[in-house]
């Protein structure tokens, strides 16, 4: 009997888990626009400038160089940073002049003690195939010499944002066990060797880490929409307290099946555009957009930090 229980429940579940499946595969294709040139298929960060363009950068393994991207998805211009190196490029942001910033703060190990954030003019103001940054060194005054412990390892970086003349960074969580808590440090926004400030820290799921650990963070041009990417999710801040991101209204976007989405940003207030690395050319390395008032949000009752864990005004 029990047997014959168990047959008819997994009968049952199996094709649910198969209609759930399609599901979640289209509603990542729904919104997908275009496929990216193969030669950024690790893409990392994307951002437009102040013509509407949208330019790229890819992870470690490739050079100091930021891709302007045609409309279809192909390559329309390279630009290389001659005073860089691309040891780990994770996220581009940038200020309300246009200026870009680029961050070459991947920490996968917790081993980088000192972590490099490239700033360069407005792209639309690159007349060569070349441009030189003004460097920001930042470094995490809680993170002890030797080797970082398990429980401890949250200082990998791939997340980050400018606003009001400073740059405030996510962390990728590491931790094991995995506790789900992306940490919020400050530093400046110009070339300068900055201990990073802790001001903040949000949770997201403690379930898995490849499902919800920060992977790239945006904020809307009129700056006052935070987002920050997840391998299945798009969180969304609004209505917060000045730079207390986590303080005010949260909310959850799903974004169906789980690819390694990498990038986000905005294109206008009201519209999000990500995307994903390429895997094995099956999946992945594509564009996608997302409408902030038409899509379905899940909305998170959030409780405030405690003072400590507040943002300092």
């Amino acid at each position: 009997m029990i047997r014959k229980g168990l047959v008819t429940s997994t009968l049952i579940l199996i094709p649910i888990a198969i209609v759930l499946t399609v599901f979640s595969i289209y509603s990542l294709f729904s919104i997908k626009t275009v496929t990216v040139d193969p030669k950024l298929r690790e893409i990392s960060g994307i951002e437009f400038d102040k013509k509407q363009r949208l330019w790229a950068i890819n992870d470690s393994g490739d050079g100091p160089i930021l891709y302007m991207l045609n409309r279809d998805g192909s390559i329309a211009r390279e630009v290389t940073v001659s005073n860089a190196k691309n040891v780990d490029w994770e996220d581009m942001t940038q200020n309300q002049f246009g200026h870009f910033f680029l961050g070459d703060f991947g920490n996968n190990d917790n081993d980088r003690r000192w972590l490099t954030i490239y700033k360069i003019e407005n792209p639309i103001d690159i007349k060569t195939d070349t441009t030189k940054a003004e460097i920001i060194k930042f470094t995490y005054p809680q993170m002890e010499e030797g080797e970082i412990k398990p429980e401890d390892k949250n200082y990998d970086l791939e997340a980050f944002v400018e606003f009001k003349r400073h740059l405030y960074l996510f962390t990728k969580n590491r931790t094991k066990p995995f506790d789900g808590i992306t940490k919020l440090y400050k530093v400046g926004d110009h070339a300068a060797n900055f201990d990073a400030e802790l001001i903040g820290e949000f949770k997201t799921c403690t379930t898995l880490e490849k499902l919800c650990w920060i992977t790239s963070a945006a904020i809307s041009p009129n700056r006052e929409k935070l987002v920050l990417l997840d391998s299945t999710s798009l969180w969304l801040f609004e209505n917060f307290d000045g730079d207390n991101f986590f303080s005010g209204e949260v909310s959850r976007i799903d974004l169906g099946i789980i690819t390694q989405k990498e990038a986000v940003t905005f294109y206008d207030d009201n519209t999000l555009v990500f995307t994903d690395e390429e895997f094995k050319g099956l999946v992945g390395g594509n564009v996608y957009e997302v409408k902030l008032d038409q899509v379905k949000r899940n909305v998170i009752k959030y409780t405030h930090q405690n003072d400590s864990e507040r943002t300092a005004k």
